[in-house]
Order: structure tokens, then sequence, then C-alpha cells
């Protein structure tokens, strides 16, 4: 059979709009279950005040719901008491219904088990909804304090750029940034590091943050006829300029942010376009003297961000392994119930 004219078209858009369907109609099943939840562990709270209910009657009502919903899996006794615990920790309806109730299930399960107060469980379920997190990516950000590092590398960013792109600059930046993921030990020298950065190019784009697009390492320079490598090149898409990466294996000097200021040079009259924003440096170095780090970008003419990174050798074996199942994290809040219900 032929083809009639624009069929493909026609079809691709068929195939965009069904799967904006689906996603839409997964997205509202999610916040109802979330809600039906929240719900259920009100209940819990409510009637535990009133009546005193134990441990025994979540495990009758952890039977009895099974039964009456042989089909649903949300209902064994370690999932109640986590509704009790969602409930506890939100008590206002309306933050779950336009804050985490956007985030599965396993998502909340995450903010619950490893975060103990409620801002800090607000801005990550925020930036999950924004981003578009995984759960296993939630789970990294959590354990490395991504959003307690954010903003704090020493910068000249609110002289040397407009507001409000000063602000976001200095957001997409952090101090100290962690690289638990390459495997490679504390005395590693720059190349090295820089060779483990681009194996595992992921993970650092993971915790570089949103928003960086991977460009080349070593990338070559011509300046006078003379050779120059800039060690990584990034370009942040919501910045829309290039961000120069320098890695200095000690200690942060003075004249290594007029190497990175000369590399910003360079990158303007080379390989920006008159589309892009001026280009931006990170300088990564093990250690910085932060008195020293602002006297050396007072003067700069280039935007310069000065950060430490961390290299760690080995994570706590309770780290190694891949994010934790639901039911291990369930086991771990009915054991912390428990203890809550004995006291």
């Amino acid at each position: 059979m032929d083809v009639p004219t624009g069929y493909a078209e026609w079809l691709t858009e068929l195939k965009l709009r069904v799967q904006g369907a689906r996603q839409r109609a997964a997205t509202a099943v999610n916040r109802e279950l979330v809600s039906l939840y929240w719900q259920i562990g009100r209940d819990i709270l409510a009637r535990q005040a009133k009546q005193g209910w134990g441990a025994k009657v979540i495990e009758r009502l952890a039977h009895d719901l099974r039964t009456a919903f042989p089909e649903m899996k949300g209902f064994s006794r370690a999932n109640l008491m986590y509704m009790r615990a969602f409930a506890e920790a939100w008590p206002d309806e309306e933050i779950v219904q336009q804050a985490v109730g956007h985030l599965p299930w396993g998502h909340n399960l995450v903010l619950l088990s490893k975060l103990k107060t409620t801002q800090l469980r607000l801005v990550y379920a925020q930036r999950a909804i924004e981003q578009g997190w995984s759960r296993n990516a939630l789970n990294i950000h959590i354990e490395t304090r991504l959003l307690e590092r954010e903003g704090k590398a020493v910068t000249n960013f609110s002289t040397r750029l407009p507001a409000p792109r000063s602000d976001l600059a200095l957001q997409a930046l952090k101090d100290p940034y962690v690289f638990d993921f390459l495997g490679i030990g504390q005395e590693a020298g720059e190349r090295e590091i820089e060779v483990a950065l681009v194996e595992h190019i992921s993970r650092f784009l993971l915790e570089l943050g949103a928003g960086f697009a991977y460009v080349g390492r070593q990338v070559p320079i011509e300046v006078g006829g003379d050779d120059f490598f800039i060690d990584l090149l990034f370009y942040h898409l919501k910045l829309h300029c290039y961000v120069v990466i320098e890695l200095k294996a000690g200690a942060f000097k003075p004249e290594h942010a007029g190497q990175l200021s000369f590399y910003l040079t360079a990158v303007d009259a080379q390989l920006k376009s008159d589309q892009d924003a001026s280009t931006i440096g990170l300088l990564l170095c093990k250690t910085k003297n932060r008195v020293v780090a602002e006297y050396a970008l007072r003067d700069s003419a280039k935007p310069i961000g000065i950060a430490e990174y961390q290299l760690v050798e080995s994570l706590p074996k309770e780290l190694q392994t891949n994010l934790p199942t639901i039911e291990q994290i369930e086991q771990e809040l009915v054991r912390y119930q428990d203890k809550g219900e004995d006291a």
C-alpha cells in the first residue's frame, strides 16, 4: 500500500500525542495513589491518638486490605507504617497536592528515610520535580548533600556578570565537588583525574548539575602561534555560555586565576558566537584559602569561580551498592517506628 503524502509526519505527531497522554495519565494515577496513602496515614495517626491503636491493629489492617485488594501491592504492614510517617511528615494536605504528590512513592520513601527536616525534604522534592531526577539520582544527590553545597564557590560573578545571570551562574556552581565515583587515590594527578572524569562523564555531569553539556578534554587553543590546552570544556544550556574547567591537584595559587582568565579570553575570541554569553571559568583545586581566592578574583576582569574537589577512594559499605530497595527502606522505617512504640 502506498503511503499518502504527509502520513509519516501525521504518524509522528500521533505518537507524540499518545506518549503525552500516557505520561499525563501515569502522573494523574501517581498523584491519586500518593494522596490515598497520605489519607490512610492521616487516619492511622488520628485513630492511634484517640483510640490508642498499636502495632497489632496495623497488622490486622494490612491483612484485611490485602484480602480486599489482592491486586494491589502497597498494603503491607511496612508500607502502612510508612503512610503514617508520610502523613506525620506532611500534615498540610496542600503540600502533598502541590509538591511531594507529584513524586512517585519510591521518591517519597527516599526523602523520608534520608532527610530529617521538613525544609530539606521540601527543597529536594521541588528540585527532583523540576529536573526530573530518578530515584537513584535523588538518592545520590542527598548522599552527597548537593543542595547544601550549591552556590558556595568563591566567585566574582556579582561584579562581572549582570543580574539575574550572576545569581544563576552562582547557583550553577558548588563547593566542594564530590568525586566519589572515580576509583582513584587521594594523590591522583591532574591528568589522571581528567581521564577518570571523562570515563565517568555521566556521573560527572550529574555532579556538575543540570544544564552542563560536555564539549571536550584537553581542547586545543592556538594563540599567537603557541598551542594551549583547556583541561575540560563544557557548554551550559541555561546560561548559554561555554564553561572552562581547570583542575589543580594541589592548593589554589593566585597565578591559577590568571591562567584561567587567559583561557576564557581565548574561548571568547575563538569559540564564542554572537548568540553566546561570556565564557565562565571554574577552577577546581584540592584545597584553597578562601581569603586568598577572594583576593585573586577581586580585580579579575573575567567571571571565575573557585571550588574544592574531594576524591573519595572508597565509600562506606552501605553506600557501595546501588540505591536500596523500597523493601529495605520500609524495613528500616518499621524498626524505627517499632522503637518509638516501645518507648
